[in-house]
Order: structure tokens, then C-alpha cells, then sequence
């Protein structure tokens, strides 16, 4: 399968990654990458970045060694609500964001209390992916997520780095196989991402290619074959496409 994109990637303004953005779009042009996406981390991750970070990216070019270019942010859900940690303010600066559940944020509830504040973060028109659903210690009902998920028009993020053997998430392999599995069922788009926190893992999203050859899971169902796919979204990247706004 062809994979041209990462959207959710770290710089050192996260407080626990160790590259420039520029050393990562760098690594991304090595790579062949044609889109990228930096999402560092809202407020609430310890060590994250002022929010004014996110007032400012209109100073950032779009377009890097001739990789595409996209600014947003890793939002933190903070409760069974589904309340994200940037004001909106800030929000409406971003190109797109990813929405993610993080125990420095977040008291870890029961499944339900888990899965209505990814349900509820879901309908926020500022949230375009879930980022990494996978977390045994954070149990989710993975039938009910997919299928909100599918409502909402949101992408699921299979993340490559929780099938790390490194990994601090438990039983995301299983988790992911699950939730995969209910993707083919409902027909629900997912996005590979890489959450790379350093040059060196842009891109890699190997293990996350190995495991959908294992499970035979249907190319037509994951994004980062085509920017059309991944458009249908993310407006941002759409009005990009119509107004000619990205380079091939």
C-alpha cells in the first residue's frame, strides 16, 4: 500500500521530543514523505508549550524541501465530557488537531465514562482524528467508538508507535486488531501515524503495515494513500486541493 502522509508528529516545543521543525521536515523529505503534520502537545502535557505557540503559525511555511505541510495540535481530553485543552481561540488557528487521551491529563474512568469522553470529544468540529484509542489502561467499548466514529466523520488513528516493544501502552496490538476488525465491519476510515518524537521515526509506520497484511484489512478503509481520501476529513486539506494549494 502506498503511504505518503504522517499527520501526527512532535517538535521540541512538546517538552519531551528532541528535534526542530524544520529537522523533522527534513527527515520527512528523506523519507519521501508528502505531507506532514506536527500536532505538538496542548497546555496540559507537562513541559507542552504556551497556548500563544498556536497564534503563530501563520509565519510557517507550508510547504518545506518540498514536503506539504500542515500545523495543528495533539489536544488533550481532559474528562468524561470529552473538554479538549485549548481555547477556541487558539483552536481556530490550526490547520486540523488530533484528540487524545493522556493519564497526566486525564483520571481514567470505567469503559463507559472512557468512551463517552472519546464520543463526546468526537462531536467538537475542531477534533478530525482520535489519536491513539489503544491503551488498555484506558478501556474503551471499541464497537461503540468505531461506530461514533462513523457518524461523526472522524478518523481513528491506528498509532505505530504503540506496537513499539519500547511502548508504555498495554495490550494495544489486541486493541488495535479489535477495532480494526470493527472498521472493516462498519466501514470506518483509520489514519497511520507514526507520533514520532524524533527525526528518526517520521514515517515509521511499519509494524502498523505489518499487522493490517496480517489481519488482510481493506486498503480502500485507510487514508494515507491519497490526499483526496484524507480531505474528505480534514478541511483544511480539502480547500488546499480545490485551490491548487498543494504541491505533488
Amino acid at each position: 500500500m502506498e503511504d505518503i502522509m504522517d499527520l501526527h508528529t512532535h517538535t521540541i516545543a512538546s517538552g519531551h521530543a528532541y528535534n526542530t521543525l524544520y529537522e523533522m521536515v527534513h527527515a520527512a523529505a528523506d523519507k519521501k514523505v508528502q505531507l506532514l503534520g506536527i500536532t505538538d502537545h496542548a497546555p496540559m502535557v507537562p513541559g507542552a508549550c504556551h497556548p500563544f505557540y498556536f497564534r503563530n503559525f501563520r509565519v510557517i511555511p507550508r510547504v518545506l524541501f518540498g514536503v506539504n505541510l500542515m500545523m495543528g495540535c495533539e489536544l488533550n481530553i481532559i474528562d468524561y465530557d470529552g473538554t479538549i485543552d485549548l481555547e477556541p481561540e487558539y483552536r481556530k488557528r490550526l490547520d486540523f488537531a488530533i484528540a487524545s487521551i493522556h493519564e497526566q491529563c486525564y483520571e481514567v474512568g470505567s469503559t463507559a465514562q472512557n468512551t463517552a469522553a472519546y464520543l463526546a470529544a468526537m462531536k467538537n468540529p475542531d477534533v478530525h482524528i482520535i489519536g491513539h484509542p489503544d491503551d488498555g489502561r484506558v478501556p474503551v467499548d471499541f464497537e461503540t467508538l468505531v461506530c461514533a466514529a462513523k457518524e461523526a466523520h472522524v478518523l481513528l488513528e491506528f498509532n505505530a508507535s504503540s506496537l513499539h516493544p519500547r511502548s508504555h501502552r498495554v495490550n494495544s496490538r489486541a486493541n488495535y486488531i479489535t477495532m480494526l476488525e470493527l472498521c472493516r465491519r462498519y466501514q470506518v476510515s483509520i489514519i497511520l501515524d507514526s507520533d514520532a518524537h524524533c527525526a528518526e521515526d517520521v514515517a515509521e509506520h511499519s509494524r502498523a503495515h505489518a499487522l493490517l497484511r496480517e489481519i488482510d484489512f481493506p486498503e480502500e478503509l485507510v487514508v494515507n494513500s491519497s490526499m483526496e481520501k484524507a480531505a474528505e476529513y480534514i478541511p483544511y486539506l480539502a480547500n488546499l486541493l480545490d485551490n491548487g494549494g498543494l504541491q505533488q
